[in-house]
């Protein structure tokens, strides 16, 4: 029988104790449910991820054309990047993160969606702030093509625009610094970006200032602990 509780690696990062672990729960099947921890807190499990999909699935439905070239920042799990590279339409994924513990969790298929991603020659993996590279269109995201354009920037780090993994992300929520990201996109690109919390008028207020449309979704999953409905919020964003 496999074991109940396993510390798969834990890892100094510059953020703080970064640690992954797997664990079982007879009453919600046979199956490992995968965690990260960060310090004390939790910052995403397997058992709930709907809505880091969902991330992918609105932020593309809303993206025109083909041969997309496409930025998701925060790798986590994978959920998020897995979910993109089922739109056939990509030809290039780079998923940024800064937390090289992290892809190497990939890399190394300590995590389960490691091997598609690995598998996938449309995907990359950079090592990275995906605040500093947002905010700086003269390098932007692609280590090997200063300045390039993408069609879509999907984002999940941040818990919401209010709730920071780290306060120094605070600074990215201005009209100075979203318009430096969306120099990135292409006419028409999406910016689309994951938050725990129902969509906020305040931070719609501030994507209006950049974009031409700001669309907020909610997103609902089930959630076992609570023996109800959760939600989630997925503001989507096109570039005039």
């Amino acid at each position: 029988m496999p074991p109940l509780f396993e510390e798969i690696d834990s890892q100094s990062s510059p953020l703080g104790q970064i640690s992954l672990r797997k664990r079982r729960m007879p009453a919600f099947g046979d199956r490992d449910i995968y965690e990260v921890k960060l310090g004390e807190e939790f910052l995403m499990s397997s058992m709930f991820v709907e809505a880091e999909e969902a991330l992918s699935t609105l932020g593309l439905a809303a993206v025109q054309g083909d041969d997309l070239s496409v930025v998701v920042g925060g790798l986590g799990l994978g959920y998020t990047a897995v979910a993109a590279l089922k739109d056939e339409r990509i030809a290039e994924l780079l998923v940024v993160d800064a937390i090289e513990t992290v892809i190497g969790w990939h890399r190394k298929e300590q995590v389960p969606l490691g091997k598609i991603l690995n598998e996938d020659t449309r995907n990359r993996y950079v090592l990275g702030s995906f605040f500093d590279l947002a905010t700086d269109p003269e390098q932007g995201f692609d280590p090997d093509s200063a300045g390039k354009q993408f069609d879509a920037i999907l984002l999940d780090i941040d818990h919401s625009p209010t709730e920071y993994l780290n306060s120094a992300n605070a600074s990215f929520y201005t009209t100075e610094n979203l318009a430096l990201m969306a120099q990135q996109l292409n006419p028409g690109g999406v910016f689309a970006m994951w938050s725990q919390n129902l969509p906020e008028a305040q931070f719609e207020a501030l994507l209006n200032t950049v974009f031409a449309q700001v669309t907020s979704h909610v997103v609902s999953f089930y959630n076992p602990f609570q023996g109800g409905e959760s939600t989630n919020s997925v503001y989507v964003c096109v570039k005039p």
